[in-house]
């Protein structure tokens, strides 16, 4: 997620009408879709894989079977619990898209924990299902919890980046699609994926077996999804949404070919934690490819000089700022994770670096 200010821009959200229907089956306890208005039975075997999105009233999308053969028997999955880190059952449709991860149901065989759709995502938290409990996460990581920052991310405020140095959205996915290249036709990950400006372009590359947008704004999901609306995205795509902790990833170790973040890394409240768990979850040769800001005199005042860097530990939980890095703090904290073939390419105050699990 991200952090420079974007250009006044007027508030006129979308309605999240997210009315998807279905009639193929659930477990676990999941919920109906979104306006669907009945409960997903369990059906024991339908035919269903590959579905079809057609448009339906008032701006809905309705799945269609396509007859194909599915196996509803349990099975484990690339997620993972986030709890114990156990891979998880899964039963229902197969496939890493919108209508198969929906309509299916997660469950974890040591501690008993399951986990469905919510909304138009998979919530793969540690308090997905709490009923009492509750908890926030630093300013900078809420502030992209909002609606109306949501709402404005791909309507002025990323476009912000070109200040800083950011080439834009086509040649850094470009830039990072080279990183990539050994890892093609794995599963890439695209962590703290905001509205999913890069997720989009990941799937309809068709590079990956599947491609899955994550993030912990629930609203930064509902966005995503919308735009695949939007742009018309076939619902087989494989492309998944999936809520997470960025420090507690569910996805089994050694599981992951590929992952991307984004303008994402200042806003973390651990990026230590969380380099760490991105070299868990790559698979031996993973790749992983991040974009930041580099710290400067403008956005960290004196603690862009290294002799006063030391002070942030006090200064920084006071006025919450985001965390700018050097291009050593960088690469001092991937080879500290473990990963290695660091390298990366700066422009002014934007950094594109990329480490790999040996």
């Amino acid at each position: 997620m991200d952090a420079v200010e974007s250009s006044s821009s007027p508030y006129s959200p979308p309605s999240l009408r997210h009315k998807l229907r279905t009639t193929v089956c659930g477990c676990f306890g999941s919920p109906s879709l979104p306006g669907s208005g009945a409960e997903r039975p369990h059906t024991g075997s339908v035919r269903a894989g590959q579905v079809e999105a057609t448009r339906g009233g008032h701006g809905g999308v309705q799945f269609q079977e396509i007859k194909t053969e599915l196996n509803d028997t349990p099975k484990t999955e690339v997620f993972a619990c986030p709890v114990c880190y156990e891979p998880l059952i899964r039963k229902g449709p197969p496939g890493m898209n919108l209508p198969a991860i929906y309509r299916s149901g997660f469950k974890c065989s040591k501690c008993n924990k399951s986990f469905t759709s919510k909304d138009v995502f998979l919530d793969l938290t540690v308090t997905s299902g709490m009923k009492e409990y509750s908890e926030l996460k630093p300013a900078r990581t809420e502030l992209f919890r909002s609606p109306l920052v949501s709402f404005l991310y791909e309507r002025g405020w990323r476009q912000n980046f070109n200040r800083s140095g950011f080439p834009g959205r086509d040649e850094e996915f470009q830039m990072a699609q080279d990183y990539f290249k050994p890892v093609a036709g794995g599963i890439l990950v695209d962590v703290s994926c905001g509205s999913g400006l890069f997720s989009r372009k990941f799937a309809s590359s068709g590079a990956y077996s599947a491609v899955i947008a994550l993030d912990f704004s629930e609203n930064m999901l509902r966005q995503c999804y919308d735009y695949i609306r939007q742009e018309e995205t076939p619902m087989n795509t494989n492309l998944a949404l999936v809520r997470a902790d960025i420090s507690r990833l569910p996805f089994a170790s050694c599981s992951i070919d590929a992952i991307h973040a984004g303008a994402a890394i200042h806003c973390w409240p651990s990026p230590s934690n969380a380099i760490a768990e991105i070299s868990r979850v790559l698979k031996p040769g993973g790749v992983f490819v991040a974009t930041t800001f580099l710290s400067t005199p403008t956005n960290s005042g004196p603690f862009s000089i290294d002799a006063l860097r030391p002070l942030r530990q006090i200064v920084g939980p006071v006025n919450s700022s985001y965390n700018f890095f050097t291009e050593g703090e960088l690469k001092d904290l991937c080879i500290s994770c473990g990963l290695v073939n660091y390298s990366s390419k700066v422009q002014r105050s934007f950094i594109m670096f990329s480490g790999q699990k040996p």
